[in-house]
């Protein structure tokens, strides 16, 4: 019973999501041109090969930016809920915290975030 109001949430919002698709295909008109079918890139017409190598540096950031994202995710949860942790909780993000400090000291020293 306690689940119900969730299960009417998720019903709602799909009911509405696809209501929302409908009237967007219903209203909106379109018209196909050869810009439209071109590839995009930045503005630029294609001028070299798509699998040509990017440097690691960017593959590097992505991965950081996930990571240090998905942590700050976990904050969250923890900030809801510090009143039914108390000190324990507040250790235990502490020590979290820590080691998201260490790692980012860590890759500041190798350099991953240098651009030049």
């Amino acid at each position: 019973m306690d689940y119900l109001i969730i299960f009417f949430f998720f019903i709602f919002s799909f009911l509405l999501s696809v209501v929302i698709m409908l009237l967007s295909n219903l209203v909106s008109f379109s018209v196909i041109s050869n810009e439209k079918l071109s590839s995009y890139e930045c503005g630029f017409n294609p001028f070299n090969d798509c699998l040509r190598k990017f440097d690691v540096q960017f593959y590097l950031v992505a991965i950081l930016f996930i990571i240090f994202d998905l942590e700050i995710s976990f904050l969250f949860p923890w900030s809801v809920s510090l009143p039914t942790f108390h000190f324990f909780g507040f250790w235990v993000v502490s020590l979290f915290l820590f080691i998201l400090t260490l790692g980012f000291i860590y890759e500041w020293k190798k350099g991953v975030l240098d651009w030049c």
